[in-house]
């Protein structure tokens, strides 16, 4: 093993030890509580396969896996479009091999896209919770040996695992649905955006580009937060081994999702059978963690992840942190250069060796672990495969040994990059997390007077007025889960890369997020505490001088914050409507970013 990758390891697993086995041992006391619905009195049985049908006897009789099916389904949503006729056919897939399945239930599924920008945004983080806590009551039932998860984008995969783990004495299996095909190239789209933010495109030219872009059922093709949530499933071992970015309603992808269903129903505890028992609680380990932070590093994932990961090891007793990710960035280099990272996309990294070339490389460096427990039982080592179907039959081949496209995959020798790209920058401002991995280098360090604002529609009027056309650091400040519940400022990506390609030194930084589509503008994001909470962006002002340093590390300012005033915050009328009221009680008691952001893991005591 790398020796940094080692340590870091090592470091979280001590970190983790009381908590990690707390965790444990409630998963075993579940498995003996919970772990037998023959245990269950004949009226709750009776209710739980009233309308069953066919499958009701099996069921009944208890001899066989009832496997409960959690999905994400919506027909809004592109990436979930796909999931709708699902059911049904992963029904007939369990019973290929003596199984059952039946829908346990549904989770929410809001698409950031949709929201950027508008108010329904401010319930994005927040879905995460609700949804765990969707998975949780459809679990709740006791009526099955394993948990089939159906998601795919940003908070959705998050909230399902921290849900499912707190039933991890339960194997589990996520099952993706794939990414659309490739639109118009990303470069225009991006061109379009830009120059719809000068007043140089209509809005009628704007929307005919993004439709062009996201255009069919699937998953939106760029490298942000959904399709890093499908890298990180492969590189914790809880898809069927190159189920991430294989297109929807094709041949592979319904093998897939059907050998998905016979293993699930292959690795749970039933009473009276012998089997290979792979509960989530044993797959989901300090290592697994670990290999989810190196896979995100190693391919220039999303910076929402830095918020996610550190919630959902919470949520199996393991103690991660943002140095731990810089840390292993140090060590872990960029192997992938997939939009906004490149010029490809998801579907171009797939043709290039997509996930099977990363897992190898990353195994042959010794920078993933290698000996984890997966759904596989062939361990982390079928990850480096590729799925394909030979004459209607699954089968998996090695990954080619050179890199089908160098612009988008290289080898760990000789890597885009040393660094894996996501760097902790600290200061007298707070810790926050710069994705260099997207921004020039020449821009990774920038000192200059800061402008204040408390929202990005004041950083939008502000830049059409003409007041940023300067060298300037844009603050943007109550914007953190106690604030508003940390929404995505992806609208202020296109006039911050205007004001940039017009040669001004210009920077971001926010207590709020910037997720995967993070572009080229270099900025410290995430920023804890934020300034609801004691923050040091609440007594910043215009004018301060700021510095955002990636090669040392640091976010300062030269002002002298000891006597200032906090700002107030925005008036608390900003938080109704759109049902964002319903949410206050998240809001409330919601912890830092650096801890995943979360009012339901920081109550619960996890």
């Amino acid at each position: 093993m790398n020796p940094t990758v080692e340590r870091v390891t090592r470091r979280i697993i001590e970190r983790s030890r009381d908590s990690r086995q707390k965790y444990l041992a409630l998963m075993d006391r579940e498995a003996g509580k919970h772990g037998n619905r023959n245990a269950l009195s004949c009226s709750n049985l009776a209710h739980g396969f009233a309308a069953s049908e066919a499958d009701k006897p099996s069921i009944a009789a208890g001899r066989s896996p009832n496997l409960a099916i959690v999905t994400a389904y919506n027909d809004m949503l592109s990436a979930h479009q796909p999931y709708g006729r699902y059911p049904e056919a992963m029904k007939i897939y369990a019973r290929e091999v003596g199984a059952t399945a039946q829908v346990a239930g549904g989770v929410p599924a809001m698409c950031d896209g949709v929201t950027q920008g508008q108010d329904g945004m401010e319930l994005s983080l927040l879905s995460r919770d609700t949804i765990a806590l969707s998975t949780a009551i459809a679990m709740s039932h006791a009526m099955f040996d394993g948990m089939a998860c159906l998601g795919i984008c940003d908070k959705i995969v998050p909230g399902l695992v921290i849900g499912a783990l707190r039933f991890g004495h339960l194997p589990a299996v996520f099952v993706p649905s794939g990414p659309m095909p490739s639109g118009i190239a990303n470069r225009e789209k991006q061109k379009t955006r830009q120059l719809y933010a000068e007043g140089k495109a209509t809005r009628a030219d704007l929307l005919a580009s993004e439709s062009a872009s996201y255009h069919s059922p699937g998953t939106c093709t760029f490298y942000g937060t959904a399709n890093s949530n499908q890298m990180m499933m492969e590189m914790m071992g809880l898809h069927i081994p190159g189920a991430a970015f294989v297109p929807p309603n094709t041949p592979l992808r319904s093998a897939l999702t059907r050998e998905a269903v016979h293993r699930l129903a292959r690795i749970g505890k039933q009473p009276g059978r012998e089997g290979d028992y792979r509960p989530m609680a044993r797959v989901v380990c300090e290592k697994a963690i670990v290999n989810a932070c190196v896979g995100l590093l190693a391919t220039g994932g999303s910076t929402n992840h830095a918020i996610h990961l550190p919630a959902m090891a919470r949520a199996a007793g393991i103690l991660i942190d943002w140095e731990d990710l810089d840390e292993l960035s140090g060590a872990v280099p960029l192997i992938a250069r997939v939009y906004p990272n490149g010029a490809g996309d998801v579907n171009h990294f797939q043709a290039a060796g997509g996930m099977a070339y990363v897992v190898r490389e990353l195994l042959g460096a010794g920078l993933a672990h290698g000996d984890i427990l997966t759904i596989d039982p062939r361990g982390m080592a079928a990850y480096a495969e590729e799925p394909v179907l030979d004459d209607g039959v699954l089968q998996w081949l090695p990954c080619p040994e050179v890199s089908g496209d160098d612009a988008m995959l290289r080898p760990a020798a000789a890597p885009f990059m040393a660094d894996g790209g996501m760097r902790l920058v600290t200061g007298n401002l707070g810790r926050a997390t710069f994705k260099t991995s997207a921004v020039d280098p020449a821009r990774w360090t920038i000192e200059a007077p800061a402008r204040v604002f408390d929202n990005q529609e004041s950083v939008q009027a502000a830049f059409k007025a003409g007041e940023l056309d300067r060298d300037t650091v844009v603050v943007v400040r109550f914007q953190g889960p106690r604030a508003n519940g940390m929404p995505e400022l992806h609208k202020l990506t296109p006039p911050l890369g205007v004001l940039q390609d017009k040669g001004f030194k210009v920077a971001l930084v926010t207590d709020g997020r910037m997720s995967g589509a993070s572009g080229k503008v270099p900025a410290a994001i995430h920023v804890t505490p934020e300034a609801l909470n004691g923050g040091a962006l609440a007594l910043l002002r215009d004018g301060d001088i700021v510095r955002l340093c990636a090669e040392t590390g640091t976010l300062t300012t030269t002002a002298d914050l000891s006597a200032r005033t906090p700002a107030p915050p925005p008036s608390a009328d900003s938080g109704m409507g759109m049902g964002r009221e319903l949410f206050a009680m998240m809001r409330l008691f919601a912890d830092g970013a650096e801890q995943g952001g979360s009012a339901m893991l920081a109550l619960a005591g996890l």
